[in-house]
């Protein structure tokens, strides 16, 4: 349902969100069940669920140069095409239109349709603990949490609830359980690894993976068919998207009206009441502008877009972005590190065992490191494992079956190699103020809007933490009897690992923060944000799941506000 109508009456709505991936979807669905008329504001194109995922079918011969992407995409899109194939390239931003400016190299991953980055997530869902929200204050890094994981206890059980995570419960403090639909099997392999790791270090366990891809049909929506090919958009539902899942829930009210191609450039302020009145628009078909009108705002647009919007929203109030009297706007930027790991084959084991199917999801090894005060390991926090193991195939093969032919050639590589096991550790980054992200004030884009700055870096703590992860993998690995051990450290940019966190950071106090415990911003109570750049530290956990619990909780107490005229 779009709307072009340029009167206020007709322009006003209950609640304006801004954004509708992850954390956008679900507050478009939260608003409108609560009986809120919502306009939802999306930058990009309509995606709808089934019709607009035009490879989720295709056959790897029906890619003209299977899944490698060409030189003009490298050359065109530098950032993005580190991420896409040829298989969901539809799904991402083209950089040449989308630019923005690295005064250090950092990764900046987009999607922009309705549905964001929902369609091409990875899907793995995690809860944090206390031992991630209490870190900073214990460590005195940064600033406190204004939560605790009993704040957030019962909502990360309602989107469970909802979204469907398979998984296993596994009674770790430092990985809270959640409400899990059954989990895949480990194969032979994930088993072998398991039961060294336990039987070497009892401090460490290898779990399935938890991840929003359905094992039984949920809500509507599924089974997961086993095709592993989740970024191409999933016709059957199987995973968790904000087209399969949150959106069709809010449509289905009656009250959300869903307008794409439409960026929102500021929001609106009234300086004597002390609110947001709603947002302004460019229509990016027309170049129109458009004024919406609404009670409160959501702002979900991710992270870095959500900071923009926010920094760009400047008056006489807030002449340093929108709700910025902290000065905090911007900083403490975060992503997960994901340069490290190792590969390893298991010879002349299990060679009576194969698999069916393609899982979507592996295996992981939560948190070990710094569980304790005194571990002294020369960094802080820690990081977790996300794996795999797998028969060598005939594409495997064919790097060293070489100046062969005929049927014994065909049977090298039609024969399963192998079991091998990949894994990468994911490393919490801590929030520091020099990770930034601001406005230009000299270039633009091609709608006048300045463009985006990213200055991050790495510091020691995660460099040594990668350190260790290397070492750490290759040692399970060899313990477990693993040859031919490849212990790898990539050189990867910030970004690389698409968990952009924080630059809006909740807090306790006003003088050090931009929200509140609610996601309020703090001193404009009618304007709330639940995506990624309300983190106060990373967590080593996919954070996913933690935006829509907080999404869940701030409409929850926005309704409840509104209801008693608070705002």
């Amino acid at each position: 349902m779009y709307i072009s109508d340029k009167t206020k009456e007709a322009a006003t709505y209950d609640a304006i969100v801004i954004g509708s991936g992850i954390s956008g979807g679900w507050a478009a669905m939260e608003l409108c069940k609560k009986g809120l008329k919502v306009l939802l504001l999306e930058r990009g194109r309509d995606v709808k669920h089934v019709v607009d995922y035009p490879t989720a079918t295709l056959n790897p011969w029906d890619f003209k140069l299977g899944f490698n992407n060409t030189n003009k995409d490298k050359e065109e899109d530098p950032i993005q095409s580190t991420s896409y194939s040829p298989a969901d390239k539809h799904f991402y931003v083209r950089d040449k239109e989308h630019p923005y400016i690295q005064e250090k190299p950092f990764h900046w991953i987009r999607g922009y349709q309705v549905g964001g980055k929902s369609l091409i997530w990875g899907r793995h869902c995690y809860r944090l603990s206390d031992l991630d929200f209490e870190a900073n204050a214990k460590e005195g890094i940064a600033i406190d949490w204004p939560i605790r994981y009993k704040d957030l206890e019962q909502w990360y059980s309602y989107v469970e609830t909802h979204i469907g995570i398979s998984g296993t419960k596994e009674n770790l403090p430092h990985l809270p359980d959640g409400e899990f639909l059954p989990a895949w099997d480990l194969n032979c392999v994930e088993k072998h690894l398991k039961d060294s790791i336990k039987k070497h270090d009892p401090n460490r366990v290898l779990i399935n993976a938890r991840i929003a891809n359905l094992t039984k049909t949920w809500d509507g929506r599924g089974p997961c068919q086993e095709r592993n090919l989740c970024s191409r958009g999933c016709p059957y539902g199987g995973y968790f998207s904000s087209n399969s899942s949150t959106i069709p829930a809010a449509l289905a009210t009656g009250n959300l009206t869903l307008r794409p191609f439409s960026i929102v450039t500021n929001i609106l302020y009234d300086e004597h009441k002390q609110r947001a009145t709603g947002v302004s628009v460019i229509d990016t078909l027309s170049n129109e502008k458009f004024e919406f009108f609404s009670k409160i705002v959501f702002v979900n647009a991710s992270t870095i877009a959500t900071t923009s919007i926010l920094l760009n929203s400047t008056s006489s109030r807030f002449p340093n972005g929108f709700g910025n009297d902290s000065g905090q706007l911007g900083h403490n930027l975060m992503d997960h590190t994901s340069a490290a790991g190792a590969y390893g084959i298991l010879y002349d084991q299990y060679s009576d065992m194969y698999y069916k199917g393609r899982r979507p999801e592996g295996f992981f090894i939560p948190r070990f490191r710094n569980l304790k005060d005194d571990e002294n390991l020369g960094f802080k926090r820690g990081y977790n494992f996300q794996g795999h193991g797998e028969r060598q195939e005939w594409g495997d093969k064919s790097r060293y079956i070489v100046n062969e032919f005929g049927e014994d050639f065909k049977a090298k590589l039609t024969t399963p190699g192998p079991w091998t096991v990949w894994m990468q550790g994911w490393g919490e980054c801590l929030p520091y103020f020099t990770n930034k992200m601001s406005l230009s004030d000299k270039e633009k884009d091609k709608w006048g809007l300045p463009l985006v700055k990213i200055d991050f870096a790495y510091e020691d703590n995660e460099n040594k933490m990668i350190d260790d992860i290397r070492k750490t993998s290759a040692e399970m690995l060899t313990q477990a009897g693993f040859k031919d051990i490849d212990s790898f450290r990539y050189t990867k940019p910030g970004g690389s690992t698409i968990h952009e966190m924080g630059t809006a950071r909740m807090g306790l106090d006003p003088k050090t923060s931009v929200l509140n415990k609610f996601n309020q911003i703090h001193d404009v109570k009618n304007v709330f944000v639940t995506d990624g750049s309300c983190m106060v530290s990373s967590g080593s956990q996919n954070p996913s799941l933690t935006y829509m619990a907080l999404t869940a909780r701030a409409c929850d107490f926005a309704v409840d506000e509104l209801k008693k005229g608070n705002i």
